[in-house]
C-alpha cells in the first residue's frame, strides 16, 4: 500500500519539498548519502543502491545546475576514497555525463560551478576530506554556517536539496550548515523517508504491528518504548537477539552462552537495556509477542527447540515454525507493519528461514509495510523485493533514531529553513506555480 500524507515530521512544523519550489535554471547544491560498500581489494561497488536512490531527485532537477556533494566512509578507514568512482557510476545510472571535481570548496569548484549550464552536473570530492566537515578539526555546531564550506558554496548557490537521510542523525557543515543561508529542501528520497517513518511514529493506521529484531537490543527497546508511550502500537513482535533478551527478561533461562553473547553484544549498555526489557515485560506484557519456539545450531545443523526445553548450551540462531505460524495472522490483519531487524542469523543458510518468512509475510500483507533500514533493508534489496513493501528505508541509524523519537539534526535544519524561507519564495522567484 502506498504511503501518502503531508510532509510533517514529528516534533517539527513542516519542511520544504520539491513540490513547493521552482528550481529550473537555478544553481542547486545537492547533498547525498552515497556511502556504499566497496570491494576492499578492487574498490568496486558491492552495492550501488544508494546511488540509485538519488535518481528520482536528479531527474526532477534536470533543468537546474546541480552540484552534487557526498561522502564515502571516514578518514582512517580502508574504504575512505575520493568520489571519482561514485561520479562515474552515477553518470552511467543517470545516462548523462557528470564532471568530477577533485575539490570540496576551493577555486577549482568555483570555476566548475560558474561554467555550468542548466541541465549540467558536477560531483565534488568526498566532503569528509575537508577538515571543517569531519575529524579533529571539525567545526562546532554553532560555527557550521561560518565554515569555509558553507560560506563559499552558499555564495554560488540558490538552493540546497538533501537526500542524505542515512546521515540525518548527524551534524556537519554540508548536512546542517546551510539552513539559514539558502532555502533547504527535502529531495524525493528524504521526502519519502520522512513521510513513511513519521507515519510509523505518529499516525499509523490500526491495527499496527512492529517487528523488532537483530542484535541492537538497546535501539530496538527504545523504539518499542517510544511507540508504546505515543499510544500508537497494538503489538510488538520481538525476534532475533532482541527476542532472546526478552525471553530472558521474562524469566526464561536461555543458557549461559546465549546470555554471555547478549552481554558481550551490549557491552556497557547492558544494564540500561536490561532495565528497559524488565520495564516492557513488567508494564506492557499485553502488547508483546515473544518467540513461541526457537532453532539452535548443533554441530553446524539446525535443530528445533521448544521453550520448555530451555536452558540450552547451543546458540539460538532463529525463531521456530510455531512462532511464524502465530505471527502470520498478526501481519495479515495489520493495517500497518513496521519491521526493523532480522529474526535470525540469516547469513547462515540453515538459519535464514525465520527472517525470509517474515519478509514474505510483509510482501504479502495488504496494509502499509515499512522496513526500517540496516540489515533488514539490505536483505529486501538483495532479494529484489523492494517493490513489494510500501517503504524500504535507506537509513540504519537514522531510521532507528527517528523511530526512537530522537532529535534528527538534518530534519530539524530543514524545518528551520522552511520557517525562514517559505515566506520568501515568491520574492526569490522560486515559488512553485499553483
Amino acid at each position: 500500500m502506498a504511503i501518502e500524507g503531508p510532509l510533517v515530521p514529528p516534533n517539527v512544523t513542516t519542511v520544504l519539498s520539491l513540490d513547493d519550489v521552482r528550481l529550473a535554471g537555478r544553481t542547486v547544491l545537492y547533498r547525498t548519502d552515497v556511502n556504499s560498500p566497496l570491494d576492499p581489494s578492487t574498490g568496486a561497488f558491492l552495492d550501488d543502491s544508494r546511488l540509485r536512490s538519488t535518481l528520482d531527485t536528479l531527474r526532477e532537477l534536470s533543468d537546474a545546475r546541480v552540484v552534487i556533494m557526498g561522502h564515502q566512509s571516514r578518514p582512517g578507514k580502508e574504504d575512505f576514497t575520493d568520489m571519482s568512482g561514485h561520479c562515474d557510476r552515477l553518470a552511467r545510472l543517470l545516462g548523462q555525463p557528470i564532471r568530477f571535481v577533485p575539490d570540496v570548496c576551493g577555486d577549482e569548484v568555483f570555476e566548475a560551478i560558474e561554467a555550468l549550464h542548466p541541465g549540467e552536473k558536477v560531483f565534488l570530492d568526498n566532503v569528509r576530506m575537508h577538515p571543517d566537515e569531519y575529524g579533529p578539526e571539525k567545526v562546532s555546531e554553532d560555527e557550521e554556517a561560518n565554515s569555509e564550506i558553507v560560506t563559499r558554496l552558499s555564495a554560488l548557490a540558490d538552493a540546497y536539496v538533501t537526500d542524505a537521510f542515512g546521515a540525518s542523525h548527524r551534524n556537519s557543515p554540508t548536512l546542517t550548515g546551510f539552513a539559514e543561508e539558502i532555502p533547504c529542501i527535502a529531495g524525493r528520497l528524504m521526502n519519502n523517508e520522512i513521510r513513511a517513518l513519521s507515519l510509523a511514529v505518529s499516525d499509523p493506521p490500526r491495527p499496527y504491528v512492529a517487528i523488532l529484531g537483530g542484535a541492537k537490543c538497546d535501539d530496538s527497546l527504545r523504539v518499542a518504548l517510544n511507540l508504546i508511550e505515543r499510544g500508537v502500537v497494538d503489538t510488538i513482535v520481538m525476534v532475533g537477539v532482541v527476542g532472546n533478551l526478552m525471553l530472558w527478561a521474562n524469566g526464561l533461562d536461555i543458557g549461559s552462552a546465549n546470555k554471555e553473547l547478549i552481554r558481550g553484544t551490549m557491552g556497557e549498555d547492558f544494564e540500561y537495556t536490561w532495565e528497559m526489557a524488565e520495564r516492557l515485560v513488567g508494564e506492557y506484557p499485553e502488547l508483546l509477542f515473544l518467540p513461541r519456539d526457537l532453532a539452535v545450531e548443533v554441530e553446524g545443523q539446525r535443530q528445533a527447540l521448544e521453550l520448555d526445553e530451555l536452558p540450552t548450551q547451543h546458540p539460538i540462531y532463529d525463531i521456530g515454525l510455531q512462532t511464524l505460524m502465530e505471527m502470520r495472522p498478526l501481519i495479515t490483519d495489520a493495517k500497518c507493519v513496521l519491521w526493523n531487524g532480522p529474526a535470525s542469523y540469516f547469513e547462515l543458510p540453515e538459519f535464514a528461514f525465520g527472517t525470509i518468512e517474515i519478509l514474505n509475510m510483509c510482501a504479502e500483507a495488504t496494509g502499509v509495510t515499512i522496513v526500517g533500514g540496516g540489515h533488514t533493508s539490505a536483505l529486501v534489496n538483495q532479494r529484489g523485493m523492494a517493490g513489494e513493501v510500501s517503504h524500504n528505508s535507506t537509513g540504519g541509524g537514522s531510521a532507528l533514531g527517528m523511530l526512537s523519537g530522537d532529535s534528527m539534526p538534518v530534519i530539524d535544519a530543514l524545518a528551520r529553513s522552511n520557517d525562514k524561507f517559505r515566506p520568501l519564495l515568491g520574492a526569490l522567484g522560486m515559488e512553485a506555480a499553483e
